[in-house]
């Protein structure tokens, strides 16, 4: 099965990483929160399944499309 990105849907700064790799997520839980425009924005997963990579940290800034973590589906 293949990983599934989470993307950043604008232009900020990550203010908070919810989870960590190997941890368990429903559909629609918040795994990160970017901050645009004094806006918190959650990025949420779209399935259940399971965090393989986080890959930004927090307070970095990242682009609108950028890859900010991995999630393999549940079965």
């Amino acid at each position: 099965m293949q990983n599934l990105p989470l993307v950043a849907e604008v232009t900020g700064n990550v203010t908070k990483i919810a989870v960590r790799p190997g941890q368990h997520v429903g559909a629609d839980e918040a795994v990160l929160i970017v901050e645009s425009m004094k806006m918190e924005i959650p990025v949420s997963a779209a399935t259940a399944g399971v965090v393989v990579d986080v890959l930004v940290a927090e307070g970095e800034a990242v682009e609108e499309g950028q890859v900010l973590a991995l999630l393999r589906p549940a079965p």
